[in-house]
């Protein structure tokens, strides 16, 4: 094990947490401490022994601030390799080895947030001494320990007390968390100046750096003999997940717990949906968080066998009864009542999981191919969207509610997609059809009941009159489609024909995957 004595460290953080702990630490095991400006006051205020950096280089700080630390003497203190050749050179420049960097950056992103900052304000805060610290030091790793994140002091302190020195496993470690902390901060930088190039024109940057930080390996991917793990970004929404019981959480899992999210929190009411391979096998309403899920179960309780059931609200102890009625793989709810998790932990494969914040939809989606990535923002429903009644006969109150209950539900399923349905949820899911009118057969098929009275929602438009004249076969007595066909014309004609009332959103949403 290669141990790294440290004899001289510098220091100079905006973060400070956790910063007094640490260098009091330092201090006790005769570190000397080189520091600059704010850092250096809040040490000296607490008594611990500091040498300013414009003294251990012989230049003041200049350009109010610019170059504190960008000097031959702390990068050759900084680069030099423990060997004869570098610490001649070192010795040649007048100075001496440094053997810790523990360093944070200016706060550029955070100010480039607020609100009425000026450019010139967030230029400023582009550190350029930190970032050139970092990289030189985890550059030198075999002889240099770079700390970029205040949770990491008590990895150094416990080495340190441990072996007397700092690992190389440690410094490997840190190392490259170093460099990812200056990609990330650089890239960050980046994108909000080529942001200002691209205002008024595209909403996307030139230029798209992503980072995301790995949460855990996964048992396989799709399929068995694929390799998956999960990543987050700085969000975390289902990295936050908490896990109350069950088997691990596969590839599958997570993206049927990202679809079930989606869908449920597009709706208002208290609401339950079972999800399978992504598409809503069955969406319910009700007054309790058991009339909802026992409503989802009804639409399709065949298909429900194995998949995520999902609550937009608590899940009491009546609900929980009512789940184990059923073979589910997850249970996902914002909270459960702790006799409802007893009643679920009887079923020991089961995962129950708890994601306590809604989950927003209104970032950026990327969906990788061949050779590059795909960007766009996330189809959400407006506030002010577009309702049009273009048939001589108008829905029924009843009949609205229902309609819009049906195309949130028909905005989750895989296109072409046609969802019948009723006031308390779908009736029936035609789902990823090539045709639409294969669609509409098939949530007629899927209708667990007698379809005479209910109303009918289409991801997109009928390009023929064919699909209307299926559903008029299934009785249903109301249709909402965002309308935009060469054909609408022919489409509304033959709604008036059937005696349809047909709604016009304006708004597509096709859902390929």
């Amino acid at each position: 094990m290669k141990i790294m004595k440290v004899k001289r460290a510098i220091i100079s953080v905006s973060n400070k947490d956790n910063l007094l702990n640490f260098a009091k630490f330092l201090s006790s095991c005769s570190v000397e401490i080189l520091s600059t400006g704010g850092t250096a006051k809040v040490l000296k205020e607490e008594g611990i022994a500091v040498k300013e950096v414009s003294d251990f280089t012989g230049m003041k700080e200049a350009m109010h601030g610019r170059i504190k630390t960008l000097h031959p003497k702390v990068f050759g203190g900084i680069l030099a390799r423990r060997n004869n050749e570098d610490l001649a050179s070192l010795k040649e420049l007048g100075g001496e080895q440094i053997d810790l960097i523990v360093v944070n950056f200016y706060p550029f992103e955070e100010t480039a947030k607020m609100k009425d900052v000026t450019f010139d304000e967030m230029i400023e805060k582009i550190d350029i001494g930190g970032p050139s610290m970092v990289r030189a030091g985890a550059k030198n790793l075999e002889s240099v320990c770079v700390v970029v994140d205040p949770k990491d002091y008590e990895k150094v302190i416990e080495d340190i007390k441990n072996y007397g020195g700092i690992s190389y496993d440690l410094r490997l470690k840190l190392a490259a968390k170093a460099f990812e902390v200056t990609a990330r901060y650089d890239a960050g930088i980046a994108m909000k100046l080529s942001s200002i190039l691209s205002e008024g024109g595209s909403d996307f940057p030139p230029l798209l750096p992503l980072f995301f930080t790995k949460v855990e390996d996964l048992r396989y991917g799709e399929n068995p003999h694929q390799k998956a793990a999960f990543y987050c970004d700085e969000k975390r929404y289902l990295g936050n997940l908490i896990k109350h019981q069950g088997k691990e959480l596969s590839y599958n899992n997570l993206v049927d717990i990202d679809a079930a999210f989606s869908l449920i929190n597009d709706i208002p009411k208290t609401a339950s949906a079972i999800i399978k391979h992504t598409n809503p096998c069955g969406v319910g309403v009700g007054a309790t968080a058991k009339d909802s899920f026992l409503r989802a179960k009804e639409c399709d309780p065949v298909s429900a066998y194995g998949g995520i059931a999902v609550f937009n609200v608590n899940v009491d102890e009546e609900a929980a009864q009512s789940l184990s009625s059923l073979f589910l793989e997850v249970v996902v709810a914002p909270s459960f009542d702790e006799e409802a998790l007893k009643i679920l932990s009887k079923k020991k494969n089961l995962r129950v999981i708890t994601i306590s914040e809604k989950i927003p939809f209104d970032g950026l989606n990327y969906k990788r191919v061949a050779g590059g990535i795909l960007v766009q923002d996330n189809d959400t429903f407006l506030e002010d969207r577009e309702r049009k009644v273009v048939t001589k006969r108008e829905p029924s109150k009843d009949e609205m509610e229902a309609l819009e209950l049906a195309y949130i539900i028909c905005k989750h399923v895989k296109s072409n997609a046609i969802v019948i349905g009723d006031k308390t949820g779908s009736v029936g899911v035609g789902a990823g059809q090539m045709s639409r009118v294969d669609s509409a057969k098939i949530a007629k098929m899927k209708s667990y009941k007698d379809t005479k009275g209910c109303v009918a929602a289409s991801d997109a438009f009928f390009p023929f009159s064919d699909g209307v004249e299926e559903l008029a076969k299934a009785g249903i007595t109301a249709i909402i489609q965002p309308g935009g066909s060469i054909r609408d014309n022919e489409v509304i004609e033959c709604a008036d024909k059937m005696g349809i009332a047909m709604v016009f959103t304006g708004r597509r949403h096709f859902r390929h995957g």
